[in-house]
């Protein structure tokens, strides 16, 4: 064989699936079989033609889980499963050089910069592998990338036992920011969405919910009228940052997880007046994507009831109708594989 099927972006609100050559190899490298790959906010504004770095044509996909077809040396044996760290950084500048680099200054990520995984193979260094035990549930390990997001930014927070935590956002970082603080032990989560099928969701999940309109009346209600002790940004939007800093207690934590498209208006005297903390928090290191899967090899969390859908790649054009219409569905996969 020496071509495979695949997703093609070929600019703005353009995909065409086609038959392209297999990918290169190179020396050291590894070829993975994709299962799947899961669709996110950035693979939207790709598709749209927002994204500053994508040029078409490009295989997108990101977040990926497939098996090894060709190991790399010192990488994951053949046919192991595998969920994928899926960045590349340079390695010398100043972050890269002092342990941080997922913050790379030159930050690129595989179906973004490089060929990703809307295709029935990818070529990755072995280093980007982390293998997975095999009776994992696959449709939970396709989750790990996000899952990674949501335990950095949970440690960006420093989130501990009893905290009080407030989430704006129940898309999917959001609702698994909000599994990752009960699981670090937070007394109380409060989740809110605008979206009503993705508050019923978050509270089919256990969580508080409440509407954007009702916010900070929730947060006082929950916290006895003090504040929550870290407040999560998964929404990214100039209206929630407007209230960050209301919904945060004194010296409490904001974390911004959500990537904003343009600059918004923060009130800065609250948070000084509040003396707020407030942290970045911007992937992941890979400690955070082991973490993630031993997590998920656990069934710590329960991802199991986290709903999913799945789309076959002809059908990746209505994968992505569904994964942008913030309904009740948390993540939507496309599979290079044969469903049913």
């Amino acid at each position: 064989m020496n071509d495979m099927r695949a997703v093609v972006w070929t600019g703005p609100d353009r995909l065409e699936v086609r038959r392209i050559p297999l990918p290169d190899v190179p020396p050291g490298w590894a070829l993975v079989r994709v299962e799947f790959t899961g669709l996110c906010g950035t693979d939207f504004a790709i598709l749209h033609g927002a994204h500053p770095r994508a040029a078409a044509p490009l295989v997108m996909g990101h977040e990926i889980t497939g098996v090894v077809a060709v190991p790399g040396p010192g990488g994951p044996g053949e046919g192991t499963r595998v969920a994928v760290e899926p960045l590349i950084y340079c390695g010398t500048c100043h972050p890269c050089t002092h342990g941080n680099p997922h913050v790379c200054q030159h930050l690129k990520l595989y179906g973004i910069d490089a060929p990703g995984s809307l295709a029935e193979y990818v070529a990755l260094p072995p280093q980007t592998l982390v293998p997975v035990s095999a009776d994992t549930p696959v449709l939970e390990v396709a989750l790990a990338e996000p899952l990674a997001v949501a335990i950095h930014a949970a440690h960006r927070a420093g989130l501990v036992g009893g905290d009080r935590v407030v989430v704006f956002g129940a898309g999917p970082i959001g609702v698994l920011t909000a599994l990752i603080a009960r699981h670090a032990g937070a007394e109380q989560v409060l989740v809110v969405e605008p979206s009503a099928p993705r508050r019923a969701l978050a509270a089919a999940l256990g969580f508080a919910t409440a509407d954007s309109s009702g916010a900070l009346d929730a947060v006082a209600e929950l916290t006895g009228g003090v504040g929550a002790d870290v407040v999560f940004d998964c929404a990214g939007h100039p209206g929630v940052a407007a209230v960050l800093a209301s919904a945060a207690r004194v010296h409490g934590t904001v974390v911004i997880v959500g990537v904003y498209k343009q600059p918004s208006a923060v009130e800065l005297r609250e948070l000084a007046l509040k003396e707020l903390a407030v942290v970045g928090a911007r992937v992941y290191r890979r400690a955070d994507v082991e973490r993630a899967v031993a997590l998920i090899e656990q069934d710590a969390l329960g991802l199991g009831r986290v709903p999913v859908r799945v789309f076959g790649l002809p059908e990746v054009a209505q994968a992505f109708d569904v994964a942008t219409a913030a309904g009740d569905v948390v993540k939507v996969l496309v599979s290079p594989q044969p469903l049913g």
